[in-house]
């Protein structure tokens, strides 16, 4: 099922939007969160089996990621202003509640929204990233967490983070991806990030990134995480449990990766479908 697109007003501008319609009755809706260096178009197979069950899925390309909204001050990239657009979205669509999925930096912001505005989620699904002040824990304690997120160092650096990234046809901005992602979606999203202007807003969420002291989360929460994630390690993930407050299941996934949402989009959406029953 091919989305329809729209735009929603932000302060930063606007944003593009992909909408994945049910063509049945309406349940609900998710709104569907993408990581870095990825697009709305990394939900593509998760919301095919959300459509099915009567769901709809509105995925925007978040600040940096949309050409009307990208900012120059790296401020604008505080993740009180990326979780306020994600607001927007859903008083555009003139909701009060919403489902939320995330997947990476898009978790991030999920985690957020629940903390800061439980009122406004109806139930958290959040792929790969732990609770924000679990993860921070994790980097300050765990060397094994510290040296999968090495790489912070070099995606904070102005200028040297795009040379390196987008060198030799952006071949280790490629190389993040793995098999389980096909070329097909690579270039997708490589049509959202992989020029010069369009990167720097991406990375600029690593630029405004600080140490994160996140409440915990009240919101029926479940939160999948690939055993095999070379990016997140056991510490983070199996402490997200003491930040729940609420309703939480934690599923881990023995042989699974990073990238879930295209690895296995039936488990992710299986896992959403459970939550809102």
């Amino acid at each position: 099922m091919e989305p329809q697109s729209m735009t929603v007003d932000i302060p930063a501008g606007t944003l593009d939007v992909l909408d994945w319609r049910t063509t049945g009755p309406e349940r609900g809706t998710v709104l569907a969160l993408h990581g870095f260096p990825e697009s709305p178009w990394e939900w593509e197979a998760v919301a095919g089996v959300l459509t099915q069950q009567g769901l709809r899925v509105v995925a925007p390309a978040q600040r940096g990621y949309s050409a009307g909204a990208r900012p120059d001050d790296v401020g604008a990239y505080a993740i009180e202003h990326l979780s306020a657009d994600a607001l927007a979205i859903v008083d555009h669509l003139g909701l009060e509640t919403v489902h939320v999925l995330g997947h990476d930096w898009g978790a991030s912001v999920a985690w957020w929204l629940a903390a800061h505005h439980p009122g406004r989620v109806s139930s958290l699904t959040v792929v790969s990233v732990p609770h924000l002040s679990a993860f921070a824990w994790a980097l300050q304690s765990d060397p094994d967490q510290q040296a999968r997120s090495a790489y912070f160092a070099l995606f904070r650096q102005e200028g040297k983070a795009e040379d390196v990234l987008l060198e030799d046809g952006a071949r280790r901005l490629r190389a993040m991806f793995d098999e389980h992602v096909s070329d097909e979606l690579i270039a997708k999203h490589l049509e959202v990030v992989g020029t010069r202007a369009r990167l720097t807003g991406a990375l600029n969420w690593y630029r405004a990134m600080r140490r994160y002291d996140l409440p915990d989360v009240s919101v029926p929460t479940t939160y999948l995480w690939g055993e095999d994630d070379p990016a997140i390690g056991r510490s983070g993930a199996e402490a997200t449990a003491s930040r729940m407050a609420g309703e939480y299941r934690f599923v881990p996934l023995a042989g699974m990766g990073h990238w879930l949402p295209e690895q296995a989009p039936e488990v992710v959406a299986a896992e959403v479908l459970d939550r809102i029953g």
